[in-house]
């Protein structure tokens, strides 16, 4: 009897461990999936917003892709209303996918208004726009939203721009007037040319060397006043749109006023230059006359001093004639007499001019 109370002592013990073992085994597993459904449910709860939205919206995003974006640290609160836009405005273009989005998130680009700009462009049913040229625009720092809409209403640029140090373009006619001109440049986006192309500062200086080189070769500043269209057409014969993001439309003179004579300011400025150079060579001839008579002066002083020289070696011959015999007393006096008579002449003479 004891030994058939052990063997079911025995019996129940066994019984009991493997109770036991099933019972933590089951925890486990309960416990296990409950803390997969807890993940799922976070999960679920984080995304379902947008998984919801992308459902109804057929825009094919799954749970797993927007579990993806949050490993790339890409915002679904961004690519997904995106894509919606995309597909509910049937967007054709095959590059436009979800991952290209992400791909373009994670440039640095501005998705949302990649997105509109292509939208945009295809509401307006003129304008040849691909996402790869609009994340490319996008890239190289321009606004492409902006861009397709100047395309669609074309835009005003004032020459010269509004702010400027100059309220006006001046320039002078061949007949020497100056005419001071305002203009407006109605300009659209090339957007094939947007990367690359020029920009607006190109363009107003372009138009302003157009309108200086067109009144220039007007023969009369009367000619430009009576038809300022001819320099719109002047300045958009020439091209000026070439190699820039921009189309011009149309050129249009806002206002024209008449400025100073420069031509006769010119000329008087000649005429006083030329004044200047007459004087200065009279001065050089004056100066040298002067010289000249210095000169003479000093050659008439020069003759005075010999003449003196000279009279002084008449005494002297005179004495060497006495002595000689070759001159006698008489002739001395006859001499002295011819000369007091010529002294008496000069004296009478400068009596009478005086």
């Amino acid at each position: 009897m004891h030994s058939s109370l052990a063997l079911a002592t025995s019996l129940l013990a066994q019984g009991e461990n493997q109770l036991t073992t099933a019972g933590i085994i089951t925890l486990v597993v309960v416990l296990v999936v409950l803390f997969a459904l807890f993940i799922f449910a976070v999960v679920f709860l984080s995304y379902a917003r947008w998984w919801i939205q992308s459902l109804f919206s057929k825009a094919g995003i799954g749970l797993f892709d927007l579990l993806g974006m949050t490993f790339k640290k890409v915002k679904p609160s961004i690519i997904v209303p995106c894509k919606i836009m995309a597909v509910q405005a049937k967007l054709r273009d095959p590059e436009l996918t979800t991952r290209a989005l992400e791909a373009h998130y994670l440039a640095g680009g501005n998705v949302p208004m990649v997105v509109r700009a292509l939208i945009a462009a295809q509401k307006a049913k003129t304008i040849q726009l691909s996402y790869r040229e609009a994340t490319a625009i996008d890239l190289a720092g321009r606004n492409v939203l902006e861009a397709v809409q100047t395309s669609v209403y074309p835009r005003v640029i004032d020459c010269p721009p509004r702010g400027s140090a100059r309220r006006s373009l001046d320039a002078v006619a061949k007949d020497g007037i100056q005419l001071k001109v305002r203009a407006r440049v109605t300009v659209r986006s090339n957007l094939q040319q947007l990367i690359g192309g020029a920009t607006e500062e190109t363009i107003i200086a372009r138009v302003g060397e157009g309108i200086v080189s067109a009144i220039g070769s007007a023969e009369k500043h009367n000619r430009v006043l009576e038809n300022p269209d001819m320099i719109s057409k002047a300045v958009l014969s020439r091209r000026l749109d070439s190699q820039t993001a921009f189309e011009i439309v149309s050129i249009d003179i806002a206002d024209i006023d008449v400025g100073e004579n420069v031509g006769a300011r010119l000329r008087a400025d000649q005429a006083e230059a030329d004044t200047r150079v007459a004087r200065a060579r009279a001065e050089g001839r004056r100066a040298m006359a002067v010289a000249q008579e210095q000169e003479f002066t000093a050659a008439i002083e020069k003759s005075k001093a010999s003449l003196v020289e000279a009279e002084a070696q008449v005494p002297k011959a005179m004495a060497d004639s006495f002595r000689g015999g070759k001159l006698g007393i008489l002739d001395y006096y006859k001499l002295r007499n011819v000369q007091a008579d010529t002294d008496m002449r000069k004296s009478i003479s400068g009596d009478s001019v005086n």
